[in-house]
């Protein structure tokens, strides 16, 4: 009677596969476009509603827009012979040269001799918004700077750092893509010794990547989301790393259920039906843990969270449709040259499972006990992590020729030369706060600007009754001493009488990004947490496990945290990390780790209503164990992936994600949960249906009174 509706059966699987090959086919290039709508101008990703945010705004009636500076440092070619004069004014005719050229605004700044006598430095403004254009008129800077007999001219300030960042994020979509999909594809292919198999996963995740890709595209394009390098790479890795770890949950339930009923259909149904809540509910997780980020005050964090949330829906857009329709296609071929077989449980077996499964049934409190002081132990060094920013010499992995050249200018100008503080305040106040400037320990020399646009040496500008001064800082405008002396700066000028002082400049910007993420991670933190919490109540149905959970993930991430500071210390050399960094460790960590706990335990929850508590903890470990160790490591080689980015921001963001994930798929998932879980017994599921009675618990350590009722 089944034979009229099979040709029907076939047709939404037929229709669903046609419709993905389409969106790949028509969107999938756009994976590769995104950069031509993504910026790396780091002003744009300032605090909302800081002071130097404010600055900002103010400086654009003092110099109708914001400039990015390039400063220019003349040395001997053997570094240790004074400058001569005529070299001076070569250096000067050089800059004043750049004068209406392309990108450049105003007038260059003439050639300054140091007080060594071994260094020149001038500073040419250029307009914020050059985006591609920058390397080519950075270029035309050189070669006016290479013009200067016997001297060797090198380029710093944010003008050239803003261009290695923009190199260094070049190629990003070939790169990045190849190296996290190779490092998946090699991963699957020994996990599931299939031919097929691996490549229908990887489709399915480029299908989705190029979906997201399309999308963000489009809105980017319209302005609606800001996309800069970072965020296009966290959401190719993002993408690739969710796709997959679905797939791979929906892929052995279906193995499983295939091994068990035979018909490809009734077995997809089965899979569906056991799956698609798990997996909804972790992709809720991860989703709204991101859209958490809209609180922050930073626009990067902002932009990071609808981007991801669109790539994490797409992701599992496709693990729902794409997948489910090739593998009823493909049956039993999928799995080729393996054969397809029902989960193992925990009744018997050799394998490691079995055995950890055993283990945690026969000494659960030691288990636990164990796990969790060695993971306290880890936590108690997270103080240790400091994210206070890190300074300009260890932005990128390599040496980059802005750092070089930034440390070349420090070494013979004082550190902020070239990238002064900038204080905008009432024109009748301007003397008092000049002078309070002056006064403040860590300030080198404070002076208005004059109508020719430079501090000094005529009478202030006055705009709308206003006067702009510029103070340069004795230290690197990127260091902990130079923003411990714009707090100093800040309270100084403010406590000149009817000011109205501003302070703004790069260094006041670093520091309102480092309060700003600070007070960030105090609002975000709880409120993600308190979404996971929502999301696995209604799971799982009950209030202790999830709240159990939700322990273990924080705690996981204190442990991450703590191995991370030893490691950035002591392993890569790093004085501290980005103060984004926590934050994002802890959205992706956090949420991403709580989906492999809610494919544990919704399988334990399963289980556990067949045969008992007891008896479901160790079916649920058993039948989950290799699948999502298989996911746990395809998420860690993916996010490990963004280490090819020679950026510590990404590379700290790369371990934090990769360690962490698999430590909480080797300790916490595969231990520490487990053995609470069998610890605490029905209990643990209070005050759902499986907390009352004790269900299950009395068969033996095996579960074999279980085992036989189900008949499995």
């Amino acid at each position: 009677m089944s034979t009229p509706a099979r040709p029907v059966r076939w047709l939404i699987p037929v229709v669903l596969l046609i419709a993905w090959l389409g969106i790949g086919g028509g969107l999938g290039p756009y994976a590769g476009k995104l950069g031509e709508v993504a910026t790396n101008d780091q002003a744009a990703f300032l605090p909302r509603n800081a002071e130097s945010t404010q600055v900002i705004d103010a400086q654009k009636a003092f110099r109708q827009e914001e400039t990015l500076p390039a400063i220019v440092v003349w040395t001997s070619a053997d570094g240790d012979t004074p400058i001569r004069a005529e070299q001076r004014e070569a250096a000067t005719g050089a800059l004043a040269s750049l004068t209406g050229a392309d990108g450049v605004v105003g007038r260059a700044s003439p050639a300054l001799l140091s007080e060594d006598g071994l260094a020149l430095e001038g500073v040419v403004q250029l307009r914020p918004d050059l985006g591609d254009e920058l390397p080519t008129v950075l270029g035309e800077i050189r070669k006016a700077g290479a013009s200067v007999p016997g001297t060797a001219a090198r380029l710093a300030g944010p003008a050239a750092s803003q261009a290695d960042l923009s190199d260094a994020f070049a190629g990003i979509d070939g790169l990045l893509l190849g190296v996290a999909l190779a490092a998946v594809l090699l991963i699957l292919l020994l996990v599931y010794r299939s031919v097929l198999l691996p490549f229908v996963i990887i489709l399915g995740a480029v299908f989705a990547l190029g979906l997201a890709c399309a999308i963000v595209y489009a809105l980017a394009d319209h302005g609606v989301v800001r996309v800069d390098g970072q965020v296009q790479g966290i959401l190719s890795i993002l993408v690739i790393g969710a796709a997959t770890d679905y797939a791979l949950l929906l892929t052995a339930r279906f193995r499983e259920e295939l091994a068990a009923r035979g018909d490809r259909t009734a077995a997809m149904r089965a899979a569906l039906r056991e799956s698609s809540g798990p997996i909804t509910a972790s992709a809720a997780t991860v989703a709204l843990g991101l859209l958490a980020l809209l609180l922050s005050d930073l626009t990067n964090n902002r932009a990071l969270g609808p981007v991801g949330a669109i790539g994490i829906v797409c992701a599992v857009l496709s693990a729902l449709t794409f997948l489910p329709a090739v593998l009823v296609l493909l049956g039993r071929t999928a799995y080729w040259p393996a054969r397809p077989r029902a989960a193992g449980d925990a009744s018997g077996g050799h394998g490691v499972w079995p055995r950890i499964a055993a283990l945690v049934d026969r000494a659960p409190r030691k288990v636990w006990a164990i796990t969790l002081a060695g993971l306290i132990a880890c936590a108690a060094f997270a103080p240790t992590l400091t994210s206070k920013g890190v300074p300009l010499d260890e932005i990128f992995v390599d040496d980059a020729p802005s750092v070089a050249a930034q440390a070349t200018l420090s070494r013979h100008f004082p550190g902020g030369s070239g990238n002064p503080v900038v204080i905008v305040t009432a024109a009748d106040r301007a003397d008092a706060v000049t002078a309070a400037a002056e006064r403040t320990d860590g300030v080198a020399s404070a002076a208005a600007v004059t109508g020719s646009g430079r501090p000094g040496g005529g009478e202030p500008l006055v705009v709308d009754g206003r006067v702009r001064i510029d103070a340069t800082l004795t230290d690197a405008a990127d260091s902990d001493a130079a923003k411990r002396t714009v707090a100093a700066l800040r309270d100084a000028v403010h406590a000149v009488p009817d000011s109205e002082a501003l302070v703004g400049g790069y260094t006041a910007q670093q520091y309102d990004t480092q309060r700003t993420a600070e007070a960030d991670r105090t609002l975000i933190v709880p409120v993600v947490l308190a979404v996971i919490l929502v999301i696995l109540v209604l799971l799982l149905r009950s209030l202790l496990t999830p709240v159990l959970l939700v322990a273990t993930v924080a705690l996981n991430f204190l442990a991450t945290l703590g191995i991370s500071s030893l490691v950035f210390t002591h392993v890569f050399g790093f004085s501290g990390t980005d103060s984004s960094v926590p934050l994002y460790g802890f959205v992706f960590l956090v949420a991403l780790g709580v989906d492999y706990n809610i494919f544990l335990m919704s399988r334990v929850r399963e289980e556990s209503l067949r045969h008992g508590a007891r008896e479901g903890v160790l079916r649920g470990l058993t039948a989950t164990g290799g699948v999502i160790t298989s996911a746990g490591v395809v998420l860690a080689a993916t996010f490990a992936a963004l280490g090819v980015i020679p950026l510590a921001f990404l590379l700290q963001i790369a371990f934090i994600v990769a360690f962490g994930v698999l430590l909480d798929t080797l300790v916490v998932r595969s231990l520490l949960v487990p053995a609470l879980v069998r610890d605490i017994g029905p209990t643990a599921w209070w005050p759902g249906v499986l907390s009352r009675g004790n269900a299950g618990w009395g068969t033996g350590a095996g579960g074999e009174a279980g085992a036989a009722a189900s008949g499995r």
